[in-house]
């Protein structure tokens, strides 16, 4: 279904020259005093779609102080998987066992070089600059692309959009062809834009299917150590005392993680120090010719000796980079600079150390590959590092599971994902969310994945396809950003694709080829997930145009509302949308039933926008339907892919306080624009603007009083309960789409209402039928 766009011009009041008079004048009201006085720039474009500004933003960055802070906060939050990973690559790696000593060597400088390349080169030098206002993550990628290109498939885009202070992007030179031509390709081509989307939902469904398998593998890693202390213990008990804690790790997520930072914090440092540490002292013990592993020829030696073998083994050398992608993903926690130090003076360092102490303890042990980590350990260690072995797993699993609700917050923006009950468990750190559905599937997931592959080497199998599909869609993205948004040079993206891109698509054609082995089954979950979110995303498409094509004009809106046979009740009424160009059609079939309209109507369209936060005092915009003396306004609530709906006040309260504002600054606003209409002022003219400003200020008396008497009146929410059935004449695939995929996940999920905590007293639902 096609979309028309309308070109209308745009009525930008410029306010340089009149900002500061006319400030002094606003902030004098009551009603404002304390409050933040943006410009009085106003784009009526509730009517239309808009194309995108930018304006430059400065702050001063974090203190010295605070990002050594954050550096250490970020231990605890970000490398718990990478961090882990010594505990089963080798193993993994070796599967077969060690054919000949040179071998260790050449896996050692592929760890080596597969370390440098892909989390410090890729991710901390170059990923990380494409955060999005220091968010990261496949949805910071998709939103700067979204921002920059018309590349959206809802079209709900405004002009006020750009005055977001989030907004800001600095868009490329006209000049620039290849940017240019990028851009209109992609704006143009409506394949790729559901290819954008599948793309993001995709690296969406890996990464959630990466925070199913982390807690598996990195668990059952670390009790198995066990046996080294407790011959007797067989593999189902190890698989029960991992699933026990599984069960507990899950159990306790409802608590929230409110100080996870620095609890996690002083336990990876340990665990850090511990690998680190114990790779020096095997290096040193067992064989120091290890280094000549930094010399790629070994890895050629290894291919040349292996072969097949070779390639197919580098599905476990991957693991090394398993939670790479949370450098990216959980920076918005912290900072980029944070995130940069962190890694390269603690993680980077320990894991290298790690892993060359492994392959010198190896030359000397070619049968103990089974169980490298443990055996590795000097035996006045083992306890105190299986202890933190341990604990590091857990901590693992708790980022991984952390990540996995955030990303489901974010999938709900964009509707892609069912309506879920989001909880927010620290008022002091905002990002911190918990969902109960989500986490009881997780729980369920991975105690049956554990008992079902019951060790490591299946479950790596199926650990590494999640990890290089979801670092090879973010290079992916990269590349685009750069073309687009960065502009740069021809030359280094060429030099990113062969390099970084070859070595991805190598560790991907391998990963692939344990398919049967249990790689197929972070696809099976991915596919799963994937059809939720494309029957959700499709149907929430479909019903937006269904309504932008049914919508109330302004006209008709004014003659309802004027209709004498309608009666105006006292109290104020909120009719809920995700419509943003115009009035939903639900509103005239909710006239049609019920005669009666409230003195108040404020129709509020719950909108995303592709940034990550948006500050709470833009969070509103209001407009006004005229005539005046309707008392019916608009009003569109804004949020980012991060932001979390349940506010701290009652939506209700916050939404009066800020259409009270509005009324305050529309009437100075208009009547500024009269005063600069007239030219020369006579005296008359003074005495008649004295008098102008006390009516005016009278009448805004007046109207605040309206609102604020049909607000003790009482509030009425009124929600559309949309039933979706497919139209007539619609084929089978449709039909199977809408009527019974659609309509049971709808079934089984959560209500608008619950999004908002809309006490059920005031709230009134309007049915209506949809035929998409």
């Amino acid at each position: 279904m096609a979309f028309e766009e309308k070109e209308e011009a745009i009525v930008v009041v410029n306010m340089e020259n009149i900002q500061q008079q006319q400030q002094e004048h606003v902030s004098d009201h009551p009603i404002l005093q304390g409050q933040k006085q943006p410009s009085f720039r106003r784009n009526d474009s509730l009517e239309i779609e808009a194309r995108t500004t930018s304006h430059a933003r400065h702050s001063k960055g974090p203190s010295t102080a605070m990002i050594l802070q954050l550096v250490f906060q970020s231990l605890g939050i970000v490398y718990g998987d990478i961090g882990t990973s010594p505990l089963y690559v080798y193993s993994s790696t070796f599967t077969h066992g060690i054919k000949h000593n040179d071998d260790i060597l050449g896996v050692l400088s592929l760890i080596f070089y597969t370390l440098t390349l892909i989390p410090l080169l890729k991710y901390v030098f170059f990923v990380l600059r494409a955060t999005d206002n220091g968010d990261g993550g496949t949805f910071a990628l998709y939103s700067l692309i979204c921002r920059y290109a018309r590349v959206g498939l809802i079209p709900n885009r405004q002009a006020e959009d750009a005055d977001v202070s989030n907004y800001q992007l600095e868009l490329p030179n006209n000049r620039e062809k290849r940017a240019s031509k990028l851009k209109s390709m992609l704006e143009n081509n409506h394949s790729m834009k559901l290819f954008l989307l599948f793309a993001t939902m995709l690296g969406t469904s890996m990464v959630i299917g990466d925070g199913v398998l982390t807690p598996c593998i990195s668990v059952l890693s670390a009790v198995g150590g066990i046996k080294e202390a407790a011959n007797q213990i067989t593999e189902n008990q190890i698989v029960l005392i991992s699933v026990a804690i599984l069960i507990g790790l899950f159990m306790v997520q409802r608590f929230g993680t409110d100080k996870v930072g620095y609890s996690f914090a002083p336990i990876i440092c340990i665990w850090f120090a511990f690998i680190g540490g114990i790779g020096v002292y095997n290096f040193i013990k067992h064989d120091t010719s290890v280094i000549k592993a930094i010399n790629p020829k070994y890895i050629v030696d290894y291919f040349t000796r292996n072969k097949k073998d070779a390639w197919i083994s580098l599905g476990g050398v991957v693991l090394a980079i398993t939670g790479t992608e949370a450098l990216f993903a959980d920076v918005g926690h912290f900072t980029v600079r944070s995130i940069q130090i962190s890694m390269c003076s603690v993680t980077y360092p320990a894991l290298i150390l790690a892993y060359v102490g492994q392959a010198s303890f190896l030359r000397k042990n070619n049968d103990l590959v089974g169980d490298t980590f443990y055996k590795s350990i000097p035996d006045s260690l083992y306890w105190p590092m299986f202890v933190i072995a341990v604990l590091a797993a857990i901590i693992a699993s708790q980022a991984m599971i952390s990540g996995t609700f955030s990303i489901i917050q974010q999938s709900l923006s964009l509707g892609c994902f069912p309506r879920v009950r989001i909880v927010h468990t620290s008022a002091k750190y905002e990002g911190q969310v918990y969902i109960p559905e989500v986490n009881y599937i997780l729980m369920i997931a991975c105690i049956a994945i554990t008992v079902g592959f019951k060790n490591t080497t299946k479950i790596g199998n199926a650990y590494g396809i999640a990890v290089v599909f979801v670092m090879t869609l973010t290079s992916a993205f990269l590349v685009l950003i750069m073309i687009m948004i960065w502009k740069t040079h021809i030359l280094l993206i060429l030099t990113y694709v062969l390099v970084i891109g070859s070595v991805e698509l190598v560790y991907l054609s391998s990963v692939l080829y344990k398919f049967e082995q249990g790689g197929y089954l972070p696809l099976a979950f991915a596919a799963i997930l994937m059809f939720i979110m494309y029957v959700w995303n499709n149907v929430y498409q479909r019903k937006y145009y269904y309504e932008l094509d049914h919508k109330i004009s302004p006209e008709k809106l004014r003659e309802v509302a004027c209709d004498t046979s309608l009666s105006r009740l006292p109290g104020l009424a909120m009719f809920y949308s995700e419509l943003v160009q115009g009035i939903p059609p639900i509103f005239k079939h909710y006239v049609a039933n019920v005669p009666a309209l409230h003195s108040v109507l404020v129709f509020v369209s719950i909108k995303s926008l592709p940034i990550s936060k948006v500050p709470t005092e833009e969070r509103f915009l209001f407009r006004r339907v005229h005539p005046k003396e309707l008392n019916v306004f608009r009003c569109a609530v804004r949020y980012g892919y991060t932001d979390v709906r349940n506010e701290q006040e009652p939506f209700e309260k916050i939404l009066v306080e800020r259409l009270k504002e509005f009324i305050v600054k529309e009437y100075y606003c208009s009547q500024k624009l009269i005063q600069d209409g007239k030219n020369d002022e006579s005296e008359d003219d003074k005495i008649d603007e004295i008098s102008d400003g006390e009516r005016v200020q009278e009448e805004i008396e007046k109207e605040i009083e309206v609102v604020e008497k049909a607000s003790r009146a009482g509030i009425v929410h009124l929600i559309g309960e949309n039933e979706v059935i497919a139209s007539k004449g619609a084929g089978i695939a449709k039909r199977i789409l809408i009527d019974y995929a659609y309509n049971f996940l709808k079934k089984n999920l959560r209500q608008s209402e619950k999004l908002f905590d809309i006490p059920h007293k005031h709230m009134v639902k309007v049915g209506m039928t949809y035929e998409l």
